[in-house]
């Protein structure tokens, strides 16, 4: 295959034919401007590219000896020309050898390119000394030191053969990947200015001229110049020459580092191959971090850009890195645990794969090096901790055919095919590669000629067509993924040209698949309409496929339309801000009227329109995913003019009208991917062009078919939240992710119609048909209120109305369910409801029921509604203010009756200011209250009634509460503690008679000795009645001797005898102190009675009889009491 034309690479500096290393140098000085190359150079560049100086005079690694020589004695001119344009001459493959092949952060760039360093150093005059002896370049490189710091130098020393550099070195050490900034400096310095470095013929071509006494003296010289280092190694060549039996005498001829390689020695760009296993073991040991995964793809690029100079150490890096992977201990860590490998893991592996198919379809490769290549991926197929691909992506999948005849009827059978066959790793698809090749006659002439028409008989040997029927050239037999593999790998090579060539057939040839696929689905559309949905069309879809087909194929299209910029840099993307890419129609030829551009528009459609199941695996459909977001952000990048608008429109019909073929089809496989997405990029762009097809387009995409439940016509829809529970699959792990990209979709079709109240109402339509998710829902109708509410602009009332709508449906899909954010949804939607008017708001508080819980109609809906916000912002007269307090009673007292126990408060809260609303709910918590109210709520209401000055009302909502209160013996710190001495207290300031009745309720309520003890202290304070509303006033405090207050005394010491017994039945040595603590107590209270003294020494005296076995405590209670 011819190679392609010279093209600078983006990135990369001049390039070999503009700037020569003779060009203004070497043979410019010799010719005047504008006269032609003398031969002598013309010959001597040919002959320096491409045969090694052993093979052109006899003069190798090993210096002068009996080679059979081609030609004659070569004279030492031409000797020193060719050995001048040995070097390289391009500064492209000094910058491919030399910078990073990613961005580095923000103001690292001088510190981090070697290759930017060196052109600094260059410039500021840092190179000195610069001598070139035959094949071997050494120079000094004088670097200013830091701040406080000397001046550094560096001696490098470069070998080089036939252009390429084959071995460096300096004395920094420098330990990376790539060369360092000082054989950077030194490297331009001889492309730059080749006429200023001194020139001399390889050291043994010297040597032959010298005689005996010359050459005696140039060694003896040598040895004393560096006796340290070299006089151990030149007596030991000398004892071995003077041995005549020796193995140095048996080889003619000796070493010459300067002479260049010899002929059998491989030529290639001196690589280190250690540090490029170092480096990429380090990063994937810091895998986790984002840094080791954007270096390890720079690395990717950078084979990728060896691949297109041409240059073997594309492949041999790329073995090296392999290998690394799959040293990776984690490999095997996570197949013993049985888990996956991360996701930034799992995209290297992938990427990795893909390298190698191009590699291994290498169109211009040697057999053998393909063979050596398949060796090696065969052997790393069958390591057990080789990943394997996911997706269960087939190898043998269709051709590019017209398709099969329609079999609607095998919708189940085709759901339950699964794929397949053997273990399929990452390496599995490159060694399906190596059985490809590119001899095939009709393969070749679509390669070599922009006007090739094959004729329309014309066949590939059987019975493919070659052209379609306007005599384009069609490639078919072979799967559309490896088809595309095939223009990534033609570009990926450096043939440009010959990937748009073979990417504009594979194009034609879609274009006829996608007419034999209208015409099939034509004739059987009436009985797939009729079943209502259909099988799968494709199993394995082209979006997320390991291949990434529809992006090869893209970007191979549009990197023909891309406009380049003069002022290139290192990296495209290295400015502060990302450089807007720019791109233009380029005309395909033979095809009038069409562009690249248009093409690569219609391709990415297509496959983003695909109709395809969705494939297995979390990271597979992860993919699928991500490679679509890709897409579209190629899509984007372009700016659409008239011609790039037909094609959208003329693409969208065909999307609609596809059937099972398209997403967008009128029938859909149940599993099937949506096409939200896309169809947001379509919906987007057509808008401004055709705004009913962008609606219909995107209507149609709405649909999200696994989330779907057939129901026969006519009967209704069951909760909605019932039909995702019973449809939602294991398997689709990106459901999540999905259904959001439908709510996006629908939210930019619900801003788009704003002002239009048809589109409006289909969209809500749609809306409520196909999402079932109520977060969703709920953020749709906030996106929706705040998209009518613009704050300089009157509101849109539609759609006001549209976003209301959706939050009412949003809490009857909740009402049952609850969940964390019904409070901020309720709260929202009696906002909602105020932004429409009165009615809206007086409408949500009617149908209550349907809607919220009573606890959050009463404490929300209504409090809400009738704040003074809400009324200012309503701006309502008198009566229709009262028409909505009215309502908010009415349901706050709706509420109460449904749920008194939670409701009952707030519902006295809001009728305050109304004494006939006040009373019934008043007669609620009084009905509740028979009927089980609680005694907790019964006192919260009976404090709020004292609050409100209704002590009547207090003390006896605070009796209903004690009669259903129980406190036993030793609950000392029971939660109506505190109630219960608020309610004794409340008794005592309304009089002799309110507390004479309280009495009989504690007594029978309260068993714990402590807490009567308290409140019969309380009571003796002082007298009855001396709160402000008490019946009456007594002249003294009451006695404990007399009703009602003796009853109380006798409850309480009588509680003490109990649970002094009950707590002796089973107590222990580290209780007794706090049980003489009690009986401290209980004598308190004994006390209070006339004879108190005598009942308490006979109580101690029967405790000292009845337990007098407890030795220890009796003694403590006589020391303590007698």
């Amino acid at each position: 295959m011819d190679p392609p034309a010279a093209k600078r690479s983006r990135g990369c500096p001049a390039g070999p034919e503009e700037r020569d290393a003779g060009a203004g140098a070497g043979a410019g000085a010799m010719r005047g401007r504008g006269q032609p190359e003398a031969l002598l150079d013309l010959s001597a560049k040919r002959v320096a590219e491409s045969w090694a100086f052993e093979q052109v005079t006899g003069v190798g690694g090993r210096g002068r000896g009996k080679v059979e020589e081609r030609f004659s004695r070569v004279p030492e001119p031409v000797q020193k020309r060719i050995v001048f344009w040995s070097f390289p001459r391009s500064e492209r493959e000094i910058c491919m050898y030399s910078s990073l092949g990613y961005q580095p952060p923000e103001g690292e760039h001088d510190a981090r390119v070697p290759f930017t360093r060196g052109l600094h150093l260059l410039q500021s005059g840092a190179v000195d000394r610069v001598l070139q002896v035959g094949f071997h370049l050494s120079g000094s490189i004088r670097e200013p030191g830091g701040p406080g710091e000397p001046e550094r130098l560096y001696h490098v020393s470069i070998s080089f053969d036939r252009c390429k550099i084959t071995s460096v070195s300096c004395g920094c050490d420098n330990r990376d990947l790539f060369y360092c900034a000082h054989v950077v400096a030194l490297s331009l310095y001889r492309i730059r200015h080749a006429c200023q470095v001194e020139l001399r013929l390889p050291i043994s071509e010297t040597l032959s001229q010298m005689n005996r006494d010359q050459l005696q003296k140039f060694v003896q010289y040598l040895i004393s110049a560096h006796h340290t280092e070299v006089l151990p190694t030149a007596q030991r060549l000398a004892d071995e020459i003077l041995l005549l039996g020796s193995e140095i005498n048996l080889v003619h001829g000796a070493p010459d580092p300067t002479a260049g390689a010899g002929i059998e020695d491989a030529n290639c760009w001196h690589l280190d191959e250690e540090q490029i296993q170092e480096q990429v073991k380090q990063l994937l040991s810091n895998g986790g971090y984002y840094g080791a995964s954007q270096q390890l793809r720079s690395m990717f690029c950078k084979v990728r850009e060896m691949l297109r100079m041409r240059d073997s150490n594309g492949a041999r890096m790329l073995i090296l890195m392999t290998e690394q992977f799959l040293q990776d201990p984690r490999l095997a860590l996570w197949r013993q645990q049985g888990a996956g490998m991360t996701d930034k893991c799992r995209q290297l592996w992938d990427e990795l794969g893909a390298l190698w198919v191009c590699v291994v379809l290498s169109p211009h490769c040697k057999p053998e090096e393909r063979a050596s290549w398949l060796q090696l991926l065969g052997k790393w197929d069958k390591l057990d901790v080789c990943p394997l691909e996911e997706g269960n992506y087939s190898f043998d999948g269709p051709g590019l055919q017209s398709p099969p005849a329609l079999s609607p009827g095998r919708e189940e059978e085709e759901e339950e095919e699964v794929a397949t066959g053997s273990r399929h790793t990452v390496f599995g698809r490159a060694l399906q590669a190596g059985l490809l090749r590119w001899s095939d006659t009709h393969l070749q002439r679509i390669l070599a000629s922009d006007s090739y028409s094959p004729s329309l008989t014309g066949n590939m040997g059987s019975d493919k067509p070659t052209s379609d029927p306007q005599g384009r050239p069609l490639w078919l037999g072979e799967p559309f993924p490896t088809a595309c593999a095939r223009v990534d790998t033609l570009r990926a090579h450096g043939y440009p040209r010959q990937a748009l060539r073979l990417a504009s057939a594979i194009v034609n040839t879609l274009r006829l698949q996608r007419r034999h696929q209208l015409e099939s689905y034509k004739q059987q559309k009436k009985e797939l309409l009729q079943k209502g949905s259909t099988c799968i069309t494709n199993t394995e879809g082209w979006v997320g496929h390991p291949l990434d087909p529809i992006g090869c194929l893209c970007r191979a299209l549009l990197e023909a339309c891309r406009l380049e910029e003069e002022s290139l840099t290192l990296y495209p993307d290295s400015g502060p801000e990302k450089r807007e890419v720019a791109y233009r129609h380029v005309p395909v030829p033979g095809s009038p009227g069409e562009s690249y551009l248009a093409l690569a528009l219609e391709v990415a459609l297509l496959g983003l329109g695909q109709q395809r199941a969705l494939p297995e695996g979390l990271y597979a459909q992860d993919k699928v995913v991500r490679n679509e977001e890709q897409l579209l952000a190629l899509l984007e990048e372009v700016e659409l003019d008239e011609r790039l608008v037909q094609v959208l429109r003329k693409q969208a019909g065909l999307l609609l009208e596809g059937g099972p073929f398209s997403g967008f089809g009128e029938v859909l496989f149940r599993e099937s991917m949506p096409m939200h997405t896309c169809a947001r990029y379509l919906f987007t762009a057509l808008l401004p062009h055709d705004p009913d097809l962008a609606y219909r387009l995107a209507l149609r995409a709405m649909r999200l078919p696994v989330l779907e439940t057939a129901f026969p016509a006519g009967e209704p829809h069951p909760n909605p939240l019932d039909s995702i529970m019973s449809n939602r699959f294991p398997r689709w792990f990106i459901l999540g992710h999905l259904e959001t990209r439908q709510c996006e979709l629908a939210s930019s079709m619900l801003t788009a119609a704003k002002g239009d109240p048809k589109w409006l109402h289909t969209v809500l339509g749609s809306i409520q048909q196909n999402i079932h998710s109520p977060a969703l829902l709920f953020k749709l109708a906030q996106d929706a209120c705040k998209t009518a509410t613009p704050a300089s602009a009157p509101p849109d009332t539609t759609l006001l109305g549209i976003a209301l709508e959706l939050g009412l449906q949003v809490m009857r899909m909740t009402l049952n369910t609850m969940t964390w954010r019904r409070r901020e949804m309720v709260r929202w939607l009696v906002s909602c409801a105020t932004e429409i008017g009165l009615q809206a708001l007086v409408n949500i508080m009617q149908n209550w029921y349907s809607l919220f819980t009573p606890v959050e109609a009463a404490t929300i809906v209504a409090v809400t509604g009738t704040t003074h916000a809400t009324l200012l912002r309503l701006q309502l007269d008198a009566p229709r203010r009262e028409e909505l307090w009215a309502c908010a009673r009415t349901l706050a007292l709706q509420c109460a009756m449904k749920d008194p126990q939670n409701c009952a408060l707030p519902a006295l809260t809001l009728c305050e200011k109304n004494h006939p609303a006040f009373e019934a709910a008043y007669q609620i918590v009084l009905d509740a209250a028979a009927g089980g109210l609680g005694h907790a709520h019964l006192f919260t209401v009976a404090r709020y009634m004292e609050h409100r000055g209704l002590p009547l009302r207090a003390y006896k909502l605070a009796t209903l509460a004690l009669a259903q209160l129980s406190i036993a013996f030793n609950q000392d710190s029971h939660p109506a503690v505190n109630d219960v001495l608020w309610a004794c207290s409340l008794s005592h300031s309304l009089g002799r008679h309110e507390l004479s009745a309280i009495v009989p309720l504690i007594i029978r309520s309260i068993h714990c000795a402590p807490m009567l003890s308290d409140i019969l202290r309380r009571w003796t304070l002082s007298a009855p009645g001396l709160g402000p509303l008490g019946a009456r006033r007594a002249a003294k405090p009451l006695g404990t001797d007399r009703a009602p207050l003796c009853q109380l005394l006798d409850a309480a010491v009588a509680a003490y005898i109990t649970t002094s017994h009950s707590r002796l039945t089973h107590i222990s040595p580290r209780h007794y102190g706090d049980f003489i603590e009690f009986l401290g107590k209980a004598r308190e209270t004994f006390l209070l009675a006339p004879d108190g003294h005598l009942q308490f020494a006979q109580f101690l005296e029967n405790l000292k009889q009845t337990y007098k076995g407890k030795k220890k405590l009796m003694l403590l209670v006589r020391e303590r009491f007698g």
